[in-house]
């Protein structure tokens, strides 16, 4: 079973949260409330997100505060941040959203049907890498496994568990594959092509693993590709 994304949804007025909830509610994941930065770093410290939309304007910690302290720490850093402000103060104001961390600026009022597609761009990168990790554990069990059967006596790995594993990479390479054509298609941002081509990119890594363990592959053990 697929476990939900987790969406972080910072805004200090109740009824923008409210909106936001209304208009990813059909992206069928799971939306976290933060009123402040502080909460929303809270937030941070236990659960994983595929992405945050940060208000810029919040009383105390703003969003472009909020977002260094978010990219400052090493396991966050990497969570795309979209900023969502209410003014409009020109370019050096946009700048410093980027220069923030962020991934994308959207002005509000914004169209509730650009914002939910580019969310749903980094949910979709999101769940390709947890599907990328859990492959790659278990390739890493069989490759351990391997080792510890070929030291007591030589045994082969078993063919139907790499049959297995085999299948569900090649979903996943199939899934990141039609994925990257998308957002080729739709012109996305450079952020979401950049991580898509670092999924491909770890994909390939692993199909090459996987692929030395076949029988007649030759001996050695293969090295796992970086998870990073």
């Amino acid at each position: 079973m697929v476990q939900k994304a987790k969406i972080l949804l910072v805004d200090d007025r109740p009824e923008n949260l409210l909106a936001l909830e209304a208009i990813l509610s059909a992206l069928d994941q799971t939306l976290v409330r933060a009123s402040s930065g502080e909460e929303a770093l809270k937030a941070l410290l236990t659960d994983d997100f595929a992405v945050i939309l940060l208000d810029v304007q919040m009383p105390g910690m703003d969003g472009f505060e909020t977002a260094a302290h978010i990219k400052r720490r090493e396991r966050t850093r990497d969570i795309p941040i979209i900023f969502l402000t209410a003014i409009n103060h020109g370019p050096h104001h946009t700048f410093r959203g980027y220069a923030a961390g962020a991934v994308d600026y959207i002005s509000k009022p914004f169209d509730p049907w650009v914002l939910r597609a580019k969310v749903s761009v980094f949910v979709e990168l999101y769940m390709k890498n947890c599907q990328l990790r859990e492959q790659a554990a278990l390739l890493r069990l069989q490759l351990e496994g391997g080792g510890k059967a070929s030291a007591g006596g030589g045994a082969k790995e078993s063919p139907g568990l790499l049959a297995e594993l085999s299948a569900r990479l090649a979903a996943v390479e199939e899934q990141a594959e039609a994925l990257s054509k998308q957002l080729d298609d739709e012109s996305a941002d450079a952020a979401a092509v950049a991580t898509a081509a670092h999924l491909e990119r770890k994909l390939t890594g692993l199909r090459r693993a996987l692929d030395a363990l076949e029988p007649g592959a030759g001996s050695g053990a293969p090295s796992l590709p970086s998870q990073n």
